[in-house]
């Protein structure tokens, strides 16, 4: 069986996600067969696969920067919150459940068989599985059921690195009080450290550094710096507070910026749509949970969501319903995105998400939608403006057109007001530089999209950045002997609630 490491963190948003995105990349670098895995992610964006199986959009983003196609092996459990507390639970790629927190611990025994069985077989296909946790290992409430991060490691005999943010403040507390948390079987595990999010001069961080080797025997792998503008697949909201507002920082090609507002939904999914829009030069991306937030806008954007009806409800009680039929009523342009362009449309019949039966639309494209129980998950290619267009569909709502429109994709525009149920066509060059230059004559813009932006180039470059990080900033040597020969043996056990600097050996 080949090689494995668990990155671990002390909190969530630590950099988990981009450390082991990071590992992978320096790996694959040198000809390793490397595969990413989480067995349990809590995320709203998602991604499918292309046998047509839902998995994170991280872990989609660390097997690019695997250079190996993604699967759903790769994160057997992916939960869904939705409006009322519940999450679904996706299985293997496929929704099997609707539950509450404590429905959902019973079913964690089973559900930690699953991910050891698909972490087995990517170790019996691959020579080397990064291993992503979920939160903190340290959550003492949830340890005895827990299937992500020390359960897991001890049921596989996972070596485990833990990543620390340095820059949200008191990393080295989080790292002693996360080790002193766990039991001693636990601990044997740990075996290193990443500082995260570095800014600053080095010299002052050593003496830390050294003292937390002392502390605790184990040593820090690598300090990271701060690196800004990744924008890689953000795995939950807690990443929308670097990216409230973003735009490239060359200049537009034309005279003026073209401004985007994206109405900021409390359960908004796959956000990551808008990621290709904020690379382009000359674009400026905003949240915007306030009417007068979309009255400078160029064009709005309604994104996904895991509760288009709850979300419609809380657009309405925002006063955002009056400014975006007063938008479509002036010709300026506005675009909905799955759960967005739901809203969009005339009726919504809502029997299995919120079961709030039939709610009246927005009414500004001639629309029905239905939910049905069956989740619809595509990877559809289609046309338009004359370009081809690669997307991804992940939906219970199917609409149906009531005539009237113009074909858009798969779905349909009236004037200026667009709705499709397909992710990730912006990332689609030709597209999206066609979509803008419509977007930017409707709102009286001077404004031309760059001919040569890339967002597939942009990616990967940001892919190799995270490569370099690793390489020019983490004792390789250290990391590689860990994957290589697993957790050494003699590490210091901290006693919980122990003195500073007291351990013992076992």
């Amino acid at each position: 069986m080949s090689k494995a490491l668990l990155v671990a963190g002390t909190t969530s948003d630590a950099g988990k996600s981009v450390v082991t995105a990071g590992i992978c990349r320096w790996l694959a670098r040198q000809g390793v067969r490397v595969a990413p895995f989480k067995a349990q992610n809590m995320s709203l964006n998602s991604f499918v696969t292309a046998d047509g199986a839902e998995i994170g959009r991280a872990q989609a983003m660390q097997a690019q920067a695997a250079r190996v196609e993604p699967e759903a092996a790769m994160n057997p459990v992916l939960l869904k919150p939705g409006a009322d507390g519940r999450s679904q639970v996706v299985l293997l790629g496929r929704p099997v459940a609707e539950v509450g927190a404590l429905d959902y611990r019973e079913r964690k025994p089973v559900l930690l068989e699953r991910a050891l069985e698909c972490l087995a077989d990517l170790r019996d296909r691959y020579d080397v599985v990064v291993c992503e946790g979920a939160g903190s290992p340290a959550e003492i409430n949830l340890r005895d059921r827990d299937i992500a991060n020390m359960g897991l490691a001890t049921a596989a005999g996972l070596p485990v690195v833990v990543v620390g943010d340095i820059d949200r403040g008191g990393v080295f507390a989080a790292m002693y009080g996360t080790l002193a948390l766990l039991s001693a079987e636990d601990q044997r595990l740990v075996a290193g450290w990443f500082v995260n999010k570095f800014r600053g001069d080095a010299r002052l961080l050593a003496p830390g550094l050294e003292m937390l080797r002392e502390l605790t025997g184990r040593p820090v792998l690598g300090t990271l710096p701060m690196l800004s503008g990744l924008w890689l697949d953000a795995e939950d909201s807690l990443d929308l507070s670097t990216v409230v507002q973003r735009g490239d920082t060359a200049a537009p090609v034309g005279a003026d910026v073209l401004r985007v507002a994206v109405v900021r939904f409390p359960r908004l999914s796959n956000f990551t749509d808008v990621d290709a829009l904020a690379q382009e030069p000359g674009v400026l991306v905003r949240w915007a949970t306030r009417p007068e937030e979309l009255a400078d806008a160029d064009l709005v954007v309604l994104p996904g969501t895991r509760a288009t009806v709850a979300d419609l409800a809380w657009l309405r009680e925002r006063g955002m319903e009056a400014p975006l039929r007063a938008r479509a009523a002036a010709g300026l342009p506005v675009l909905g995105v799955c759960g967005g362009y739901q809203m969009l449309g005339r009726t919504i019949v809502d029997e299995v998400e919120s079961k709030a039966g039939a709610v009246d639309g927005l009414g500004l494209l001639p629309t029905r939608v239905v939910f049905g129980a069956e989740k619809v998950l595509a990877r559809p290619v289609g046309e338009a403006y004359g370009e081809r267009v690669e997307g991804y569909e992940i939906h219970h709502g199917v609409v149906s057109v009531e005539g009237g429109d113009e074909p858009f994709l798969d779905g349909c525009r009236v004037g200026a007001v667009w709705g499709t149920t397909w992710h990730g066509a912006l990332e689609n060059d030709g597209f999206r530089r066609a979509l803008l230059r419509e977007v930017a004559g409707m709102a009286g813009r001077d404004f031309t999209p760059a001919p040569d932006t890339s967002f597939a180039a942009l990616r990967e470059e940001r892919l190799d950045r995270l490569g370099d990080l690793i390489e020019e900033h983490a004792d390789t040597d250290a990391l590689w002997k860990l994957i290589e020969g697993g957790a050494p043996g003699g590490l210091p056990i901290l006693p919980p609630g122990a003195p500073l600097g007291v351990a013992t050996h076992e």
